[in-house]
């Protein structure tokens, strides 16, 4: 009996055109429209929070309109600089020592989550500082709609077909054009849906009914302790990286490494929120 390995794919690739749309000879990628897409979304659900000072400690929120579209200009340049930057060193250091010009070819791939996050963390303290702005609340704010933009963000993967899975013999499996001829885990659609709509709907509805805003830091120790945790699961099934490849025992991946600490450090976060007096509402 054949194993599904050795078949086509049940579910065929939707050859979607990596290219969203051109204008002359620009052209324009769903991958760049997914970065769009999650700066603008996160940031109209960021003034609609701040507009609510009922959901803020002593009912005043941390930000004024006008300083959180300031603030846009300076989440883009954190996320794309540390994005590429955490990527070089995570997965790509090799070669990029070897062709130092390789590091601005950005056509050749490479974004990292992990150096996303910390490159909107300095932009975050940054600003803080800058405009007198509760910290804690700010990165609350944040975090409550990152989310949006791993989702846009796994989707355009998925589009460009990229960063698939493992091998499998799921119903859902698909054969991705650079994958090979076996089928594999869609591992970029289990992480738009957990690290993306999962903890988007979870941190709003805390954030919105919970009262979980009143207590600065309780969300972003979520969200960083939930993507995290969402991550590691989903790496079980995601291909690793081909210059990298696995750390340990055929399981172990980069990606499980960098976000281990982060996992730990979300939970830390979240249990000093806890422990820290509760401010009450306006």
């Amino acid at each position: 009996m054949l194993s599904v390995l050795d078949l086509f794919a049940a579910v065929s690739f939707p050859a979607i055109d990596p290219v969203a749309f051109s204008i002359g000879p620009l052209a324009v990628h769903w991958y760049g429209l997914a970065y769009v897409a999650g700066i603008l979304l996160g940031w109209m659900i960021a003034r609609d929070l701040l507009k609510r000072p009922h959901l803020w400690p002593n009912g005043q929120a941390p930000a004024t309109l006008q300083q959180i579209d300031d603030f846009i200009l300076w989440a883009a340049i954190g996320v794309v600089a540390g994005g590429r930057i955490g990527y070089i060193f995570f997965y790509d250091f090799a070669s990029v020592a070897a062709s130092p010009m390789r590091a601005f070819e950005v056509w050749n791939g490479g974004m990292s989550f992990h150096g996303g996050f910390i490159g909107a963390t300095l932009a975050m303290v940054f600003f803080a500082r800058k405009h007198q702005i509760r910290l804690w609340s700010l990165f609350d704010l944040v975090a409550s709609v990152v989310p949006l933009g791993l989702l846009f963000g796994r989707i355009a993967n998925f589009i460009n077909g990229e960063l698939w899975g493992r091998p499998a013999d799921m119903p859902w499996a698909m054969a991705f054009p650079t994958g090979g001829p076996f089928p594999r885990h869609p591992s970029q659609l289990y992480e738009a849906a957990l690290e993306g709509l999962m903890l988007l709907i979870i941190l709003q509805l805390l954030a919105r009914y919970f009262g979980a805003l009143l207590r600065p830091g309780r969300v972003t120790g979520i969200f960083v302790a939930g993507y995290a945790a969402a991550r590691i699961f989903v790496e079980f099934f995601r291909e690793p990286d081909v210059q990298i490849g696995y750390l340990f025992g055929g399981w172990l991946t980069m990606g499980m490494v960098l976000s281990l600490p982060m996992l730990l450090i979300g939970i830390v976060i979240f249990m000093r929120a806890g422990r820290a007096t509760p401010v009450t509402q306006g």
